[in-house]
C-alpha cells in the first residue's frame, strides 16, 4: 500500500483515504469516538482530535477535577466593548489555551440571537442586534483561528430558548429568518469562513436543523457557500438517513447513538443511503482533521493552564472596556481611593461582594483558574490610596438558589482551603475493607462525575461511594442550614450527626445544568463562633438513585452551608451600617444558578430580598452606587432613588478587579449595552411568544426584535441598545458621507470634550426615507471604537457596503432587495442618542444573492 500523501502539516490526502477507506470505517467517522474526540482509523494514520467547550473560555476533556482555565467575560459583556480589535485578541488567547488542552476545535463561540431577557443562555450569545452579533464572531472566530485552531460557530440556528429546546418547533416568516437569526452567521461565514459549524437542537418551521436539506444544504452550503464541517449539537442527532442526506457530516458526542456500523451498512446496502451520500459527509470530517492538524498539537499533550500574567491582563482589559455605566448623577463616581479630608467610609452591601459570579450556568461554566471577587477587587484598590478610605461589608440579603459553593470555606486536612475527597467501592458500614479507589482534594462542593474515572474499577461500573469531608469554622454563633442536591444519594454530617438527608427522602429537582438531579434537602444545627466542625457528606453514585428515571451517567453531588437567618435581619444588619459611612456600594444581581443553560428565567426580577434591601438602604442614605452583575436585562425598580448604576455583565477571572478599576477611575467606562433594557418584561417584543406552548414557538415580532421594535411602536426602553455613559463627554461633528455604486463612505470627526482620557464608540444606522415596505425605523450597520485623550480629536471613517446597508428580504423573490431610495446616515452613541444625519441615494432597484 502506497503512503498517504502530506503537505507541511502533515495534511491528510482526502480523495486518496476515501478511496482507500472500507464502508464501515467510513461510517465510523460519522460519529465522535467519545464525548470530546473523533473517531481515528490508525490503519491509514488518520488521527483523533480533540473539541473543547468554550464560549467563556477553554475547559479542557474533564467535568471532574479538571485542570482550571481563565474565564472570559460572557458573550454578552465582549459584545459590549464593541471593540473588533480586542475580540480578536480574545479570540486569540482562546487559542491558545485550546492548544495547552490539547484540544483543535473549539465549541464557540455562540452567536444566536438575544431574543428575549428570559433566556437561559442569553449571556452566551453577543446581541440582539444581527450585526453587531456577526461582528462580534467574526471577530473572535479570527481570532481563534489566527491560532490555527477550529472555531466552531454555534448555534445554528434560531436556538434562542431553553424551554423545550430539543423539540421545540420555531415558526417564524422568511424574512424574519433571513434578516435576524441567519444573518449573524453568515456575516461570520462571509467574512472569517469558520471551519466548523454546530447545529442547534430545535425545529425550524417544522424540520429539526440538523436533518433539514433546506438549510443545510440549500442555504448554508449553497447560497452562502459554506465549506466548513458540520456537527450536531451533543445528542442532538436523531435520525440516521435524513441527517445523512442533510450534510451533517458529524454526530457528537460518541460512541454514536443512530450512525451504528450494522444499521447503517445495512441502510447503504439496501441502497437508502447513497454510498456518495457517505463519502461527502466523510470528506467534510477529514477536511476538520485536517484543519485540526494545523494546530500541531503533540499526540502526548498534557492539559495544562495558562498561567501567563499576560493572560490576566488580557482578561482584565476586555472585562474594563465590557461594563457599562449606566447612571451617574451628580458624578458620584468614580469614587476616591484616598480620602481628601478625614477618612472616608465606604459600605459595600450585596450578595454579590463576596461572591466571585464569573460566568452564568450549563456548558459555558468551568472551573476558572481564580477568581477575583468584587471585595478583593475594591479592598486592593483602596490600599493603593493608601487605606485613607475604610471599608465595611454586610451580606444584606442571599441570592443563592441553593446553598452555596463551600469549597473556599471548608478546611481540608493539610491546613488549606479545600474538600478531602475519597472514593471507595463499597458503601460506608461495608462489613469489611471498602477497597479506596481514588482520593482528591477539591477546591469546589459542586461535584459533576460524568467523567470520573478510576482504573480500580470495573470498565462501565459506574456504582461507588465517596466521602466528602472538610472542617467548617462559622464566624458567629448563630443556626446553620446544611444541604445537598445530588445525581445518586448523600446524607450530610456535621460532628458525625445527620443534619440533611438526600438519601432515604428524594424529590424530583432541577440540580445539575440537564435537570436530571435531585431537589437540594436541607436541614440546619446550631454552631458556636471560631469553634472547629468536621463536615462529611457520604455520596453514593447514580445507581443509588432512588427515583424512577435515574441518570446514567456516574452522578454527583452539590453541596452547601449557610448561615440560617431571616431576611429581615440581614436586611437590618445592611441598613445599619449604611447609616454609618458616607457611600454604600451594592453589588448585585444573578448567578450561574438563575441564568443558565437548561432552563429560562420566569421573570425579569433580581430574586430574593435584593431589591427591598436597595430600596431600604437609599431611604437611609442617599450616596448608593448600584454594580449589577447579569448576562441580560433584569429590572430596577428603585432606579429613580440611586445617583449611580453599572452593569458589570459575568465578568470572567479579573471580574472584581474591573468592577474597582471603574468605580474607582482607573479606567473610564466605554462599554455599550449589546441589547436593549426595557422597563419591564410585559414592553420586550417577544413577551406574548417566549416559551414553548404544545412544542411550539411563535417569533411573532418578525424582524422587529430589540431596539427595532422599540423605536416603531414610540416605545421608551429603559436603557437603549449602544448605550453608556463615560467619566468625560465627546462631541461629533464634521459629518460626510459619500457613496458610489459599491460602498457607503461615512467619516466624522469626534472630540473628546472633557477632562479625562476615555473612549466612545461610534455607531451608524441606516433609515430609508420612502420604504416600499414595513422595515425597522433604523438599523446598525457599522460602528468604530475611538479612544481620546482630554481634549484630543480625530477623524474616524468607516467604509460599508451599500447592498448590505439598504438591503432586506423579498421572499416572493427569494432574494435580497435593495430599493431605489434616499437613505439617511445617523450617526450616534446609540440607538436613541442620534448625533448627526446626513444622506446618500441609490438610483436603482435591483435584487442579489446576499453573498
Amino acid at each position: 500500500m502506497s503512503p498517504i500523501k502530506t503537505t507541511s502539516y502533515k495534511q491528510l490526502d482526502v480523495d486518496y483515504l476515501i478511496e482507500e477507506l472500507t464502508i464501515p470505517e467510513k461510517i465510523s467517522l460519522l460519529a465522535g469516538k467519545d464525548f470530546w474526540h473523533t473517531v481515528p482509523i490508525p490503519r491509514l494514520g488518520v488521527p483523533s482530535i480533540r473539541v473543547s467547550d468554550g464560549p467563556n473560555g477553554i475547559r479542557g476533556t474533564k467535568f471532574f477535577n479538571g485542570v482550571p482555565s481563565n474565564c472570559f467575560p460572557c458573550g454578552t459583556g465582549l459584545a459590549a466593548t464593541f471593540n473588533k480589535d480586542l475580540l480578536v485578541e480574545a479570540g486569540e488567547l482562546m487559542g491558545k489555551e485550546a492548544k495547552m488542552k490539547g484540544a483543535s476545535v473549539i465549541l464557540g463561540p455562540t452567536c444566536n440571537i438575544v431574543r428575549s431577557p428570559l433566556g437561559g443562555r442569553s449571556f452566551e450569545s453577543y446581541s440582539e442586534d444581527p450585526l453587531l452579533s456577526g461582528i462580534a464572531a467574526s471577530s473572535v472566530v479570527k481570532g481563534i483561528q489566527n491560532e490555527k485552531v477550529v472555531a466552531c460557530l454555534k448555534h445554528f440556528v434560531c436556538n434562542d430558548q431553553e424551554d423545550e429546546r430539543k423539540n421545540v418547533d420555531t415558526l417564524l416568516t422568511d424574512r424574519a429568518f433571513r434578516e435576524v437569526y441567519l444573518k449573524p452567521f453568515q456575516i461570520a461565514i462571509r467574512d472569517v469562513n469558520p471551519k466548523a459549524l454546530m447545529t442547534s437542537y430545535n425545529k425550524v418551521n417544522g424540520e429539526h436543523v440538523s436533518q433539514s436539506t433546506a438549510i443545510l444544504q440549500d442555504i448554508l452550503r449553497k447560497e452562502f457557500k459554506y465549506d466548513g464541517t458540520i456537527m450536531s449539537d451533543w445528542f442532538g442527532t436523531y435520525s440516521i438517513k435524513e441527517s445523512l442526506d442533510a450534510g451533517l457530516n458529524l454526530e457528537m458526542p460518541g460512541p454514536t447513538r443512530f450512525r451504528q456500523a450494522i444499521q447503517t451498512l445495512h441502510a447503504v446496502q439496501a441502497n437508502q443511503i447513497s454510498e456518495s451520500v457517505i463519502d461527502e459527509n466523510v470528506r467534510y470530517v477529514l477536511n476538520l482533521v485536517n484543519e485540526g492538524l494545523k494546530a500541531e498539537i503533540p499526540d502526548d499533550v498534557v492539559e495544562s493552564a495558562n498561567e501567563d500574567p499576560a493572560a490576566g491582563e488580557l482578561l482584565r482589559k476586555v472585562g474594563d472596556e465590557s461594563i457599562v455605566l449606566l447612571k451617574n448623577e451628580g458624578n458620584i463616581l468614580p469614587l476616591s481611593k484616598s480620602a481628601v479630608k478625614g477618612q472616608e467610609k465606604i459600605a459595600v452591601i450585596g450578595p454579590n461582594v463576596k461572591a466571585a459570579q464569573d460566568s452564568g450556568g450549563g456548558s459555558a461554566s468551568l472551573a476558572a483558574r481564580y477568581k477575583i471577587t468584587p471585595w478583593e477587587g475594591i479592598k486592593n484598590k483602596i490600599a493603593e490610596g493608601g487605606n485613607t478610605v475604610t471599608l465595611d461589608y454586610a451580606l444584606g440579603a442571599f441570592l443563592d438558589r441553593n446553598l452555596p459553593d463551600v469549597g473556599s470555606i471548608l478546611i481540608a486536612e493539610d491546613g488549606e482551603a479545600g474538600i478531602d475527597a475519597r472514593f471507595y467501592k463499597h458503601p460506608p458500614g461495608y462489613k469489611g475493607d471498602r477497597f479506596l479507589l481514588e482520593t482528591y482534594k477539591l477546591s469546589t462542593s459542586q461535584i459533576f462525575l460524568s467523567d470520573f474515572k478510576s482504573e480500580r474499577l470495573e470498565p462501565n461500573d459506574i456504582l461507588f461511594y465517596a466521602d466528602l469531608t472538610g472542617t467548617f469554622v462559622p464566624d458567629e454563633t448563630a443556626e446553620y442550614e446544611f444541604g445537598a442536591s445530588c445525581l445518586g444519594t448523600a446524607q450530610v454530617f456535621v460532628d458525625d450527626v445527620l443534619v440533611a438527608d438526600n438519601k432515604t427522602k428524594q424529590t424530583k429537582g432541577d440540580a445539575f445544568f440537564l435537570g436530571m438531579g435531585t431537589r437540594e434537602e436541607r436541614g440546619s444545627i446550631q454552631l458556636e463562633k471560631g469553634k472547629s466542625y468536621n463536615v462529611r457528606v457520604e455520596f453514593g453514585s447514580a445507581p443509588t438513585y432512588t427515583l424512577p428515571d435515574g441518570p446514567v451517567e456516574a452522578g454527583g453531588v452539590y453541596f452547601g452551608i449557610r448561615i440560617k437567618s431571616p431576611a429581615e435581619v440581614e436586611i437590618n444588619k445592611a441598613v445599619a451600617l449604611a447609616k454609618t459611612v458616607d457611600k454604600v456600594v451594592i453589588v448585585a444581581g444573578l448567578s450561574k444558578e438563575w441564568e443558565s443553560e437548561g432552563f429560562d428565567r420566569p421573570d425579569m426580577e433580581i430574586p430574593g430580598y435584593t431589591n427591598q434591601l436597595i430600596e431600604e438602604i437609599v431611604k437611609v442614605n442617599p450616596n448608593v452606587i448600584v454594580v449589577n452583575q447579569s448576562g441580560s436585562p433584569v429590572t430596577f425598580p428603585w432606579l429613580d432613588k440611586v445617583p449611580a448604576l453599572v452593569h458589570a455583565w459575568f465578568g470572567g477571572n479579573e471580574l472584581g478587579n474591573t468592577i474597582a478599576d471603574v468605580l474607582f477611575g482607573d479606567h473610564n467606562p466605554s462599554g455599550k449595552l449589546s441589547m436593549t433594557f426595557p422597563k419591564r418584561l410585559q414592553d420586550n417584543p417577544s413577551y406574548i411568544n417566549f416559551g414553548a406552548t404544545n412544542g411550539r414557538v411563535w417569533y411573532g415580532e418578525d424582524v422587529y426584535v430589540g431596539y427595532k421594535y422599540y423605536d416603531k411602536v414610540g416605545l421608551e426602553p429603559l436603557f437603549p441598545f449602544g448605550y453608556g455613559l463615560s467619566y468625560t463627554s465627546f462631541k461629533f461633528d464634521d459629518l460626510v458621507v459619500k457613496s458610489n455604486e459599491e460602498n457607503v463612505n461615512v467619516t466624522v470627526n469626534v472630540t473628546n470634550t472633557g477632562k479625562l482620557e476615555g473612549a466612545e464608540v461610534v455607531q451608524i444606522y441606516i433609515q430609508a426615507e420612502n420604504p416600499i415596505v414595513n422595515r425597522p425605523v433604523k438599523e446598525l450597520k457599522d460602528f468604530a471604537k475611538v479612544n481620546l485623550l482630554a481634549g484630543e480629536s480625530k477623524s474616524v471613517e468607516l467604509e460599508f457596503s451599500i447592498k448590505e446597508a439598504t438591503s432586506y428580504w423579498n421572499g416572493s423573490k427569494h432574494s435580497w432587495q435593495s430599493d431605489k431610495d434616499t437613505y439617511k446616515v445617523l450617526v450616534g452613541t446609540s440607538s436613541a442618542d442620534i448625533e448627526l444625519v446626513g444622506t446618500f441615494t441609490t438610483h436603482s432597484t435591483f435584487n442579489w444573492t446576499g453573498v
